[in-house]
């Protein structure tokens, strides 16, 4: 109806941002914050992603199941559920000796927490590591504890269907059949299964079915409503305590201040990219709670392993940030090459 300032493409043909004309099908598409042209490719988890038409076009593969444990009790499943769950006992992490397993059972992960100084925080785990050998029942034990390996083994002349390393600073257990273990030495640990396990484990990682729905599965098979008697009924012994969830915060403002200030670095702008791809906040209230859940308030263990926690989650997702610098949770890679 009249002049506008400004500029137009002829029909067929959008801006491209850059002041020129391009056909639609030639449009970018966005991962991460980033660009890629029509043609290019990504990968993200074990699928490969093609650009076209400013959609991504994905292989559907199979991947493998990943549950992650750290700080003060915080879980992430093989399919996604995050909960909070702490207890004084030993309790089964992930297992494929389960009633939905038709085959033989090959591993069982134990984990305990090991409360530091007066407060109800966690500074160490004791995992014991459960194998069975072929067809010939014969158990070894890996145990675990405050960065030592003392291996068990019913029959020493029984070949090991598991290999034991070192990397950086984790240690990492993989086994023949498909499961790796990584554990950081301190509160950490990740639990990769291959696609072959899909349905057949059970534990405190859930069952690894594509459904998070029904993760808070019990030891008696029901699916639990609450997250303390789902957690409860995978102890190994009945006879220990069971121990409920406190607000770590409430009584200490000053570090729950503090702590704000610390772990807004997971919803900063160097995070920025991960956003829109893994939701922050799960992992920033995690965060402020294991830091007051700190014996003293210069221990940044607390902090670094929750903000730790939400950049292998966007690693995952394809998107890698390089958030740690001399002054935030440095890692000396010369130490441990």
């Amino acid at each position: 109806t009249e002049c506008v300032s400004g500029c137009m493409c002829p029909d067929g043909l959008v801006l491209d941002g850059s002041g020129g004309c391009i056909p639609k099908d030639q449009c970018p598409c966005v991962h991460g914050g980033h660009f890629y042209k029509p043609g290019e490719t990504i990968k993200v988890d074990c699928n490969t992603c093609t650009c076209n038409k400013r959609q991504w076009n994905c292989t559907d593969n199979p991947c493998k199941g990943t549950c992650t444990v750290y700080g003060n009790g915080h879980y992430m499943s093989f399919d996604g559920e995050k909960f909070d769950f702490l207890g004084d006992c030993d309790y089964i992490l992930a297992q494929d000796f389960c009633p939905n397993n038709i085959d033989a059972g090959t591993f069982r992960i134990v984990i305990q927490n090991n409360a530091c100084g007066k407060s109800l925080s966690i500074c160490s785990l004791k995992i014991t590591l459960i194998f069975e050998v072929c067809l010939e029942l014969v158990i070894t034990e890996e145990l675990l504890l405050e960065g030592r390996i003392q291996e068990i083994a019913t029959d020493p002349g029984a070949e090991k269907n598991y290999k034991v390393d070192l990397r950086g600073g984790y240690i990492v257990i993989e086994t023949n059949q498909g499961m790796n273990f990584m554990w950081d030495q301190k509160t950490t640990v990740i639990v990769h299964v291959a696609p072959s396990f899909q349905g057949k484990v059970c534990g405190l990682c859930g069952d690894f079915d594509g459904r998070s729905r029904n993760d808070f599965t019990t030891r008696g098979q029901s699916v639990e409503m609450s997250i303390q008697e789902f957690g409860n009924s995978w102890k190994i012994t009945s006879t220990c305590s069971n121990i409920n969830m406190t607000d770590l915060c409430a009584d200490q403002p000053f570090k729950s201040v503090l702590g704000q200030k610390h772990c807004s670095i997971i919803k900063s702008n160097i995070f920025e990219a991960c956003h829109s791809k893994v939701n922050p906040i799960p992992y920033y209230e995690s965060c402020i709670s294991d830091f007051c859940g700190c014996d003293s308030v210069g221990d940044c263990e607390c902090f670094c392993t929750s903000v730790a926690a939400y950049s292998r989650s966007c690693s995952r997702a394809g998107v890698c940030i390089d958030w740690r610098t001399p002054a935030i949770c440095p890692v000396f890679c010369d130490y441990y090459n």
